[in-house]
């Protein structure tokens, strides 16, 4: 080889290593697009697997009323803030009439609530995890040149 070739060669490697160096720091456009298409791809199947599924009737009109417990309390809670504002004698009076329910009652009104929210968020804790995002790929400017890990991030990495 001449000598303008392998300086055309050195040239070559020399750029392309600080490319290697630069996508270290800002990540590759082509990439980033790439891994953004893939979370988008991701999220699409966990609303298709949610509310993909063919189901009758009846299955349909159950998972409508399991959707209503929360908002109906939220919107609940507000109305009777509202309802205290605009007519304030009559909400003293059914607030009066609720001094009049026995303890065991609230008690078991507490716990009928705390289990459907409970069991709602422990199905959630154990149902399996669709998958998410990808995790970014390694590039190889983390390794040396021939394929080996880097021992000084290695260290690095340990804490060492």
């Amino acid at each position: 080889m001449s000598a303008a070739g392998r300086t055309l060669d050195a040239a070559a490697r020399v750029i392309g290593a600080g490319r290697e160096v630069a996508r270290v720091f800002r990540a590759d456009a082509s990439e980033r697009v790439a891994l953004d298409h893939e979370a988008h791809r991701t999220a699409l199947g966990q609303f298709q697997a949610e509310f993909g599924r063919s189901s009758s009737g009846f299955d349909r009109f159950a998972d409508g009323l399991n959707r209503l417990p929360r908002p109906l309390l939220a919107f609940g809670t507000l109305g009777l803030f509202v309802y205290a504002m605009t007519d304030p004698v009559a909400f003293a009076e059914r607030m009066r009439g609720l001094a009049y329910v026995p303890e065991p009652l609230w008690w078991l009104l507490g716990a009928i609530v705390g289990f459907y929210f409970g069991a709602r968020e422990l199905h959630y804790l154990r149902a399996p995890r669709l998958a998410g995002p990808p995790a970014p790929a390694r590039h190889s400017a983390w390794h040396a040149g021939d394929g080996e890990p880097n021992a000084a991030l290695d260290e690095w990495r340990a804490g060492g």
